[in-house]
């Protein structure tokens, strides 16, 4: 992806398991929530039980993990493409995962570049799995000003 297209940001984190990416996420998400922002996570697998059980063993309130949970982590594209759509007409302020190999990763993209130039309140995380692109990681990070790790956002130079 285009790290110049009309998302008001653009970033990438790489993930060895599932297990990873919600650890590498979950600090990022409960920021943006606690923001009072809409997360949407559009992921090519099912991370509800992940989640839980991750959640399970997190020092956090009750309240704060119902928060988490309340996002859908099941992979349930099409509602969730509907919701990033109902969000943009509200103007609301959205963060969106894109969780996937790099082919799925570029078609829901495009689906979402669609909807989002007459919105410059997205920004997207593009969540890639390591041993599919271990060998392309330089060209993929020049397509992005940033990466998300566990220490948080880390700009790249």
């Amino acid at each position: 992806m285009d790290k110049n297209q009309e998302t008001k940001e653009k970033m990438c984190t790489f993930y060895a398991s599932d297990y990873h990416f919600e650890m590498i996420s979950l600090p990022y998400i409960n920021k943006k929530i606690e923001e009072d922002k809409e997360v949407i996570v559009l992921t090519e697998n099912n991370l509800e039980d992940t989640m839980k059980i991750l959640l399970s063993k997190m020092n956090f309130t009750e309240q704060k993990k119902k928060k988490i949970l309340r996002i859908n982590w099941k992979n349930d594209d099409l509602n969730k493409l509907k919701k990033i759509n109902e969000n943009i007409k509200e103007q609301k302020e959205l963060i969106i995962f894109i969780k996937g190999k790099e082919n799925y990763i570029k078609n829901i993209n495009r689906n979402i570049e669609k909807w989002t130039t007459r919105s410059n309140k997205i920004n997207i995380v593009d969540c890639y799995d390591i041993e599919e692109v271990s060998e392309k990681l330089d060209s993929i990070t020049e397509k992005y000003d940033k990466i998300l790790n566990t220490k948080g956002e880390k700009i790249l130079s």
